[in-house]
């Protein structure tokens, strides 16, 4: 049995057990593993590192694909893997994937300075060409290899399936004959790539890497991970935000067998315990007095009154075009809304939790689900003493996350550094968040209010647009607070900034406004709220204008054909225009977010309570060359759930001390399997290169649905969650 430790040491250093083009036996953590269960060392020498870090061919012809990033479910290891697959014309059977280790050099991410994060829809832009070149080049050295030991020309060889073949002498060997060998070559600067003519992986719906593994039960999560001597912690957060402990009796928790201490941190109070029952049980005996004076102890009520006051007013430049202010005053009609969203958990399957451990070079071993790993290995060595490199950040399979996992400063992974070394940091101890500790635990998505305004001219053509856009940003104060240019943060804004409609003359500004509850980003950010807004407003004024409301928008789409063409094509998937039955309507969207063009037409009624029932969701998509239809397929019905949970039924409130109400799905419940919809998914053929699918299908679902809904009850939905909106 393969231990933990073993597991540690063969990522930190990429030890080799065995020969060939390898970098480390791949070890799988095994649930529960204990000291006693290390493999005796190897006798091989270390392998040398592969020149292009991203590729392991083992002796066993298997191949290994390293994915800098970070897999929780949204398909990054398949997609990832099928370029190395296709470039190296390997068999689909031989590849592997797993995470790659914590090294910013290596693994960054272009599309964030270079930090090994994964966010934005980006995993697909910013890997496709890199991915595809590291397997060209594992190629071309294999080939090298073969061609060397056969005495051969190299052009004489192929490769089909993972076989090498020399026709002329009928000689053929698998990839792994040569590994060891192929090491040794030269890497090829700038290899030849396919042609898409050539593809036999790229566009094809393979199976995913990852399934049989979720399937059976093999895959490992942070949960799954024990060390022998190892503590389960939790920690008692204040019920405020803000508040920090003022005291603390413990008497009654010590007292609780199993429960072997309690300790202050900066975020409220550790429990150390042999298991999870006996630190739940004594997190409960805990007497805790809090500190309020930085706390929020305003309502919800009361942050979004503030949100709506700012956005009556004009505030900082976004974008302008034309002069608004001439156009609204030589305007025959004027329409104004304004629209209010509530804060939002991210509420992944799989609550936050981490493991760390002393590791015998002095550093430590950390194993969570990370999706940022640069920051949370600075933050963990800052708080830890030690330098970023000694810290073996061991990235873990995770059960969601939307965002949750890529906090700005890393304060869970700093909770969990805190936690380890306010025990003395010589013990492994596993941090554990429970379902009430990541519902209650802040980082949001923000409270913000949007006001438009749309001028009508005599024939009902909309000849100014103005939008005012109000909210918390997760950028201020941060690191990332120099994206803020001048008092506007582009990710509270950018729905507004990506607003495809062309208007001669309009305006968009906005406000930050302060709170001492934490946000943070979440699945699609401003393109939801912002998303909805535009979408929703517009519907109107067409309707108003009595213009058709897929027309009128193809009538405004005059600088995005690709955005238009995915709209045409939803319509025609949903026949719009079609005679409905009694009861039913059809509502739109279309909505250009993270360089992916998504429409959706939702058919929609209304339940025995008045609450709207989504029948059919018709969707095309145009994100680039599909490299995988299943998983985009996957992604768009995965991301439909996801907004409609948002849209219908889901909302953080504080009461009027300041205190959160909701704790767990009985009161931030999510779509039911039963009210899920029938969605059908067109992909737009594109020979562009691909771009990303994660987060552009949420934004155009919610105000699809509102748009049938109010031609259903006459009834503007401006307010989220609908629940609230709409009688029960």
């Amino acid at each position: 049995m393969t231990s933990v430790k073993a597991y540690a040491l063969s990522r930190r250093g990429f030890l080799a057990g065995t020969c060939g083009f390898v970098l480390s036996v791949t070890l799988p953590i095994i649930p529960q593993a204990s000291e006693e269960d290390v493999l005796p060392e190897s006798d091989a020498a270390v392998s040398p590192i592969l020149p292009n870090a991203f590729i392991r061919v083992g002796a066993d012809n298997s191949i290994t694909v390293l994915i800098k990033h970070f897999e929780s479910g949204q398909g990054p290891w398949t997609g990832l893997a099928t370029l190395v697959a296709e470039e190296m014309d390997a068999d689909w059977s031989q590849i592997r994937a797993e995470h790659a280790p914590t090294n910013h050099k290596l693994y960054g991410n272009p599309y964030y300075g270079d930090l090994q994060v994964t966010g934005g829809s980006t995993s697909m832009a910013a890997s496709f060409e890199l991915m595809r070149k590291a397997g060209a080049a594992a190629r071309a050295m294999l080939i090298a290899a073969a061609a060397d030991t056969w005495g051969v020309p190299a052009g004489a060889l192929t490769i089909e399936k993972g076989i090498i073949t020399h026709a002329q002498s009928r000689r053929s060997a698998t990839f792994g004959t040569f590994a060891e060998a192929a090491a040794n070559q030269a890497v090829p600067d700038n290899p030849p790539l396919k042609s898409p003519d050539q593809f036999i992986y790229i566009g094809k719906s393979i199976p995913k890497v990852d399934t049989a593994i979720k399937l059976t039960g093999a895959a490992i999560y942070t949960l799954d991970i024990y060390r022998e001597a190892m503590q389960t912690v939790v920690v008692r957060h204040p019920d405020h935000f803000g508040a920090s402990v003022a005291s603390v009796d413990d008497t009654a928790a010590r007292m609780v067998p199993g429960c072997n201490g309690v300790k202050p941190i900066n975020s409220g109070v550790a429990i150390y315990a042999d298991n999870s029952f006996a630190a739940l049980k004594a997190r409960k005996l805990l007497d805790v007095k809090w500190d309020m004076s930085n706390a929020e102890t305003r309502s919800s009520e009361d942050i979004i009154a503030e949100c709506v006051q700012a956005v009556q007013k004009t505030g900082a430049i976004v974008q302008t075009t034309g002069d608004a202010a001439a156009a609204f005053a030589n305007a025959q009609t004027v329409v104004e809304a304004e629209y209010v969203f509530p804060f939002l958990a991210h509420a992944p399957m799989e609550p936050l939790d981490a493991i760390f451990a002393p590791s015998e070079d002095g550093g430590i071993d950390v194993w969570m689900g990370s999706q940022n790993q640069t920051t949370d290995q600075q933050v963990i060595a800052s708080v830890c003493g030690v330098a970023p490199e000694q810290v073996n950040l061991v990235s873990i399979l995770a059960g969601g996350s939307f965002g949750r996992r890529a906090q700005q400063e890393s304060e869970f992974a700093k909770e969990a550094a805190e936690v380890f070394m306010a025990d003395g940091g010589q013990r492994p101890i596993k941090l554990m968040w429970t379902r009430e500790d990541d519902i209650r635990g802040g980082f949001y998505r923000p409270i913000v209010a949007h006001k438009l305004r749309g001028g009508l001219d005599a024939a009902g053509e909309i000849i100014a647009w103005d939008h005012c856009i109000a909210g918390h940003s997760f950028m201020k104060n941060s690191p990332w607070e120099d994206w803020i240019v001048n008092g506007v943060d582009p990710i509270l804004v950018e729905g507004g900034l990506s607003n495809p409609y062309d208007f001669r003359d309009s305006l968009v500004t906005c406000h930050i406004i302060d709170t001492i509850v934490p946000v943070l980003w979440w699945r699609s950010n401003g393109f939801a709220h912002g998303g909805y807004a535009i979408e929703t407003f517009l519907d109107e004024l067409l309707e108003k204008s009595g213009k058709d409301l897929v027309e009128g928008r193809l009538a405004l789409m005059t600088k995005n054909e690709r955005l238009a063409a995915t709209l045409r094509r939803a319509a025609e998937m949903a026949d719009w225009g079609r005679d409905m039955r009694p009861g039913h309507a059809l509502g739109v969207a279309a909505i250009e977010s993270y360089n992916t063009c998504v429409a959706h037409v939702a058919e929609v009624s209304l339940d025995e309570n008045g609450q709207p029932k989504i029948h059919t969701v018709w969707c095309a998509v145009d994100c680039g060359l599909a490299v995988n239809p299943e998983i985009i397929r996957a992604q768009m019905e995965g991301g439909i759930g996801f907004g409609l949970s948002a849209m219908l039924f889901n909302e953080l409130t504080l009461d009027p001390g300041g205190r959160i109400n909701q704790s767990n799905f009985h009161d931030y419940r999510s779509l039911r399997i039963s009210e899920m919809p029938d969605v059908h998914v067109t992909i737009m053929p594109s020979a562009a290169p691909p771009v990303g699918v994660g987060e552009p299908c949420v934004p155009p679902i919610g105000p699809a649905v509102a748009n049938a809904v109010r031609r259903l009850t006459g009834k503007s939905i401006r307010r989220l969650p609908m629940i609230n909106a709409l009688p029960t």
